[in-house]
């Protein structure tokens, strides 16, 4: 069998400072942008690798969730819990620089950890945690 990562899934509650995030700072390309009642749906994705995709979302826009499941989704999304994705780099360092001279929340500088992997965390403009491993 032969099963492979198409997209996976990240809200986002402000798609402006998302796109910068994901295309400027990140480098991601923009595959998709489509908007419906006022919500925005943006697919994004590493240059060169057309298969593997972010979507990001509108937190709540399932018409099955709940006025309660809205307001712990935005309280979970407000302290960072919500979400979160793991990305691998050739270059941790200099791409660590570029977050941070792009004002990313950081939550963890560059560090080999206890596990073996060199790692750093940040938060993206919608609190979801990315946390970035050097490719090994």
């Amino acid at each position: 069998m032969d099963i492979s990562i198409h997209s996976s899934f990240l809200p986002h509650d402000d798609p402006e400072a998302s796109l910068v995030f994901y295309r400027d700072v990140l480098g991601f390309e923009v595959r998709d942008d489509a908007g419906y009642e006022g919500m925005r749906w943006i697919r994004v994705g590493p240059r060169g690798k057309p298969g593997t995709s972010i979507v990001l979302q509108p937190p709540a826009a399932d018409p099955g969730v709940t006025d309660d499941e809205r307001r712990a989704i935005a309280e979970m999304m407000a302290k960072g819990t919500y979400a979160g994705i793991l990305l691998a780099t050739d270059d941790l360092d200099g791409t660590f620089e570029r977050l941070r001279a792009a004002d990313a929340e950081i939550v963890q500088e560059p560090i080999r950890q206890p596990y073996g992997v060199r790692d750093c965390a940040v938060r993206d403009p919608a609190g979801n945690m990315i946390r970035i491993q050097e490719a090994r």
